[in-house]
This record gives C-alpha cells, structure tokens and sequence, in this order.
C-alpha cells in the first residue's frame, strides 16, 4: 500500500483537504449562527447547498473528464473550491454564505469524483488498495477537519474558510506540479450515461443503500453539534469530538474494513455495521442529554462509519461493468443526496418535535438502508468485491 507513485500521493494529499472542508464547518455552526443571526435549520443549508450541487453535478463530471481529461477536472475542481471557500470567509448574511458554500460544491464535485477514478488508474496493487487509500484520505480530511475548524474558528468564524482556501491553493500548486497527464479515454463519456448507469441493479442498489446510511451519517455529522451538551463545549469541544470521530473514521476505514470484508463478505460487512449504527443512534436518542455517553457513542460511530465507506464505495466501484469514472459519479451523485436532506431534516425535526427525535428517525431510515441491502446482496456477491 505504501509503494506508491508520487502521483497517488498527491491526489490523496488533496483529497485529505478537500475533505477538511465538509468537517471543517462542524464545529463553527452554532457560532455562525449567532453572528448571522441564523437558526440551526438556516445554518444546516450549508450542508445541503454544498452537498446538492455536489451530487447533481456528479453526473457530469466523468463526461468533462472524459473530454478535457483528468488532471484539468481536478484541477478546474481546486481552482472553484479555492475561490469560493475564500469568498464564503466574506459572507456577510447566511445567504450568502449558503451560495458561496453551493459553489464550493461545484468545485467538490469536479474534484472527488475524478480523484477516485485517477487514484484508481494510477495506484499500485489493485483497486482495493486504491480505494482504501481514497476512504483514508477521506477519514484523515474529515478527523482533521474539525479540529483545524475549531482552531481558526475560535479566532473567527471566517478563519475556517480562509483556512481552507489556503490549504486547497497548497494542493493545486502541488497537484499542478507532480501529477501527470492521464489519458483521455478513446470514447468519450455521455453527458446522461452516469444516469444509465444506474440501470444496473447492483450499482442502483449500492447506492441508494449508500443513500439511506449516509443519512444517519449526516445527522450524527450536522446535527449533533446543536445538541446542548455538546454545544456547550464551545468550537474546541465540538472539534475535538469529531476528531475523535473522524480518526475511528480513517483508522477502521485502512485497517478493520478489509479484514472484516474477507471474513464475511462486503454486503454482510455492511449489513452488521447497518445495524450496529442503529442501535448507535437510540443509544444517542435515549441519552442525548449525558454528555461522556454522546462523544462515546460518536466516537465508535466514527468506527462503523469507517467499515461502511470503504465497503461501500468497493461495491459501488466493481458492482458493474461501467467505467470506473462513470460508476463512481452515479455512485456518489446517489449517496451525497444523504448529506442532502439529513442536516436540514434533522434540525426541522428536532424544531417540531423534540431534541432527541432525529436519531430516531436516522435509526429508521437505517433500517431502509439494510432492507435495501439485502436486496442488492445477490448482484454484489456475484460481481462485488468477493468476486474480484
């Protein structure tokens, strides 16, 4: 795993920040609240904008790549992200901020999406060592996210986005330089084959499975930071549990998710961690107002969540015989659609009913998540990673 191409390491160096910026916003929401005299329902926009221009414009994101190739995707990617996290450290409404964070997501689509494919094309030892690399990075973004959000942030607000705007110029200017030009493929991709490819019913499956998980995922990630036993904790408090979380995260996602998958197979692999998370979610539900009991049971949320990324996204890449860029952009353009509707759902639902009351709903929705699952089961044993 580690004998890769300085090219390998690059993209994944990149895709650790570029994943800072989702977790980086996490521990800064009830101070942005305040300041722009926002709601937690306003301030969970930042969640959805950012992630519904990121899934919708997953699906051209492979026909770009196909046309102007990979590196200049990536690269067109940093470059939005790099203008938009500055321009949203200048936000002076949350309005504004939301806008800036939907063109941010602009950028992250152009970027996550062809970073998979190219880490997969050009890494040694196989896809699976390929994919594990691209989860680490992702657990490694998100553990670091937090804690770096709760350091400028306890400075500023803006400090966060201005953070990242630097940090993302860093892996630009690092991407610019040591990654190659990748082939553009002989055919080039479709503008709606992301769409076809859901036609397939092991890849239509995954993902939605994917969908319904990350759900609960994006409550624990959005919603949790309102909840008044952790609010209470102040920026550092927030960022230090979900440095916790995102460690469990990248660790469990390197070094449990292959050895768990070998043992009892990916779509068994995800069904346990399926149901392991919902007994997580009550756990969170019944003793939302104990603070130690919380950061515990996010902590080891972290850890199955982990399990699940990887597992998840090797089914989603071998599944089906589409091309690794078109899979993983339907993929993804179906699964962020959790990160979507769970941030803005969960503080609505806690506003109606009471603060306990979306992870109960998280823990139903999981139960979606492993009747889908369950169905998908036979495709992904047949063409999934066991098969490999």
């Amino acid at each position: 795993m580690l004998r890769q191409p300085i090219a390998v390491w690059a993209t994944a160096l990149a895709c650790v920040f570029a994943f800072m910026g989702i977790g980086l916003v996490d521990p800064i929401l009830p101070a942005i609240a305040e300041n722009l005299d926002a709601g937690p329902s306003e301030v969970s926009l930042l969640f959805t904008s950012y992630f519904a221009v990121t899934a919708v414009m997953m699906l051209i994101t492979s026909a770009v790549s196909s046309r102007i190739g990979g590196k200049k995707t990536l690269l067109a990617g940093l470059t939005l992200i790099v203008i938009f996290a500055a321009l949203a450290g200048t936000s002076s409404s949350v309005g504004e901020l939301v806008g800036f964070r939907a063109g941010w997501g602009l950028g992250n689509a152009l970027f996550v999406a062809t970073a998979l494919a190219v880490i997969v094309a050009v890494a040694s030892g196989g896809r699976a060592v390929a994919i594990i690399l691209y989860e680490a990075a992702l657990g490694l973004g998100m553990a670091c996210g937090p804690l770096v959000g709760a350091v400028l942030g306890h400075m500023n607000w803006r400090g966060p986005f201005f953070g990242t705007a630097v940090l993302m110029f860093i892996a630009l200017v690092v991407l610019l330089w040591k990654l190659p030009e990748t082939p553009k493929p002989a055919t080039k991709t479709g503008f709606l084959d992301s769409l076809k490819a859901l036609r397939h019913g092991g890849l239509f499956g995954v993902s939605f499975s994917a969908l319904f998980y990350n759900f609960g995922f994006f409550t624990v990630l959005a919603y949790t930071p309102f909840l008044p036993v952790i609010k209470e904790t102040g920026e550092y408090g927030i960022g230090l549990v979900f440095f916790g979380w995102g460690c469990a995260l990248a660790v469990c996602s390197v070094f449990l998710a292959p050895i768990v998958q070998n043992r009892i197979g990916a779509a068994n692999t995800a069904m346990v961690m399926l149901i392991g998370l919902l007994v997580l979610y009550v756990l969170l539900g019944l003793f939302h107002d104990n603070r130690p009991t919380v950061i515990l049971v996010v902590i080891v949320a972290g850890a199955l969540m982990g399990i699940n990324n990887t597992v998840y996204t090797e089914m989603a890449m071998s599944v089906s015989d589409n091309p690794q860029p078109v899979a993983s952009a339907a993929y993804n353009f179906v699964r962020w659609m959790g990160g979507v509707i769970a941030p803005f759902a969960s503080t609505k639902i806690a506003d109606h009913f009471s603060v306990d009351t979306p992870y109960y709903v998280a823990a139903v929705v999981v139960v979606v998540a492993v009747a889908v699952m369950l169905f998908t089961r036979n495709a992904v044993e047949v063409h999934g990673p066991e098969a490999v």
